[in-house]
């Protein structure tokens, strides 16, 4: 979800199924709306067919109604309910819906059959069923034809067998005083495809839509988004200072992203022209500066050598020598990082024993060592461990970590160097038992110029520049290797070189 692919596909589908429902709930009140009227229509026509029919039978026969035949003989015609002539319900059963009619007062003169017997239907009205009803609702379509009567139409809700029935209720004048009104109905189930089969088939279909529309959106938004992840993996290529002559790809499309790539194409092209003038200024200072040490580090050793020189100024002179030869250091290695940077800094690789490489570290590291009486120890393999390295390199970064473990170290304490063969890997380990590095601090000991807090040092005073470390790390990436530092202040620090060992010889970088 975090991916801008899922997220316009999510807000695709939101949007849509939005679109969906509200579209679905219009088209849905429209076909209700007109399913009304048309039955409203039906029912009207209807009403008005046995309107007709009851005046022209009234026209002919004079007399409509007569009294219920199928009550007992002995109960008097004058007490009989009225009902219309058999041939008058006859003509009326054969309507497909129900159908009330009643005198003036009220009183039943015909009612559908509720029964569920099927009833004669006209041919077109095959297909429907008689509409059976409950008698509440008989009852009620029977209040709605009783005077006062209140023409026009409505709905009942509540029957059970049903359900809801639309009414219409008609006054019929032109039939003598014997009929009142009638009442035609019909439930609302009968409407051919009705708005509920309307809902169903929209709820059934929705899913499948949502369904396509979330796999095209995500197409889609993967199609569109193509040449932004295109800009993203070529940024991620570009890591370094190294890197920023490289361009990202303007699309052709004069969209929001050929704006993007312009710009971030216009913004690598200063950043690369800053680097280069920082290149640039850093190996000619660098150069510049190597000449007039170099002629002042003569004269201060002239000055030692000379036995004129008085003894007050010889001290003075050696501090001053001190700190030439630390700033020849620091020019070289800004130097050397400088020529990292434009890439002229080649490699010469021979196939060589480390283990020679750490004996000779361990007699610097005991030299180093032995004013302040820290133990160095050594563990290597008995077997030679060739490996295909820059050796003057190579010893750079050792002298570089044993320099720095016996600097934070405290007297008396322990330097170990061990080597170790892991088929394809050679790891070099260097381990101090000094003052430790802050956790703040490991992920930055690499960075040019990066000094540590005071508390690294025995002495509280660190001499270099924060160089070392750095030139060590492209020593190490160099050889297609690593360098790693894990630490706990006051335990100690170990600093692990791996190389890989290649499976056919390294092209030098």
């Amino acid at each position: 979800m975090n991916s801008i692919r899922s997220q316009l596909t999510v807000w695709y589908t939101v949007a849509l199924g939005a679109t969906l429902v509200a579209f679905g709930w219009a088209l849905y009140v429209e076909r209700r709306s007109s399913s009304l009227e048309e039955l409203d229509q039906r029912l009207t026509i209807e009403a008005d067919f046995v309107s007709q029919f009851l005046s022209q039978s009234y026209q002919v026969m004079g007399e409509l109604t007569e009294p219920d035949p199928r009550l007992p003989p002995e109960v008097p015609k004058a007490q009989r309910p009225r009902q219309l002539v058999a041939t008058s319900q006859a003509f009326l059963d054969g309507l497909a819906d129900f159908l009330v009619v009643v005198d003036p007062l009220g009183h039943r003169l015909y009612v559908t059959d509720t029964t569920g017997a099927r009833r004669p239907i006209p041919f077109d009205r095959l297909a429907e069923d008689p509409l059976v009803l409950t008698g509440a609702t008989v009852g009620r379509l029977l209040e709605l034809a009783r005077p006062p009567v209140s023409q026009g139409t409505g709905t009942l809700e509540g029957d059970p067998v049903a359900g809801p029935i639309r009414y219409l209720v008609m006054q019929v004048p032109g039939a003598g005083s014997e009929i009142g009104a009638l009442v035609v109905a019909t439930a609302l189930s009968n409407i051919a495809f009705g708005p509920a089969q309307l809902l169903g088939s929209m709820l059934f279909i929705l899913p499948l839509i949502l369904l396509g529309s979330i796999a095209i959106g995500y197409l889609l938004a993967g199609t569109s988004l193509r040449p932004l992840t295109v800009m993203m993996e070529e940024l991620k290529a570009i890591t370094d200072g190294r890197s920023l002559h490289r361009r990202l790809a303007v699309p052709h499309t004069g969209d929001e992203l050929a704006s993007l790539a312009r710009s971030t194409n216009q913004m690598l092209a200063r950043l690369e022209q800053s680097f280069d003038s920082l290149r640039r200024f850093s190996a000619d200072a660098s150069h510049e500066l190597k000449t007039p040490l170099m002629i002042l580090r003569a004269g201060v050793e002239r000055a030692l050598t000379n036995p004129d020189t008085p003894t007050e100024s010889l001290e003075e002179l050696d501090r001053v020598l001190d700190e030439i030869n630390r700033m020849t250091e620091m020019i070289d290695n800004l130097l050397t990082l400088a020529r990292v940077d434009e890439g002229r800094a080649a490699l010469a690789l021979t196939e060589c024993d480390i283990r020679e490489l750490i004996a000779d570290l361990a007699e610097t590291a005991e030299i180093l060592a032995e004013p302040d009486h820290i133990r160095v120890s050594i563990s290597m393999p008995h077997e030679p461990v060739l490996l295909p390295i820059d050796r003057g390199r190579m010893q750079q970064l050792l002298l570089n970590l044993v320099t720095n473990a016996v600097k934070y170290t405290p007297a008396g304490g322990t330097v170990a160097i061990r080597l170790a063969d892991e088929n394809d890997m050679v790891t070099i380990a260097v381990h101090d038992t000094g003052v430790g590095i802050p956790a703040k601090d490991i992920p930055h000991i690499f960075d040019r110029f990066y000094r540590a807090d005071v508390a690294r040092s025995r002495s509280g005073h660190r001499p270099g520049v924060g160089l070392g470390l750095a030139i060590t790390k492209w020593i190490a990436e160099a050889h297609g290797g690593t360098i790693t530092a894990t630490s706990r202040p006051g335990r100690g620090t170990v600093f692990s070189v791996r190389i890989p060992r290649p499976v056919q010889a390294p092209v030098p970088a």
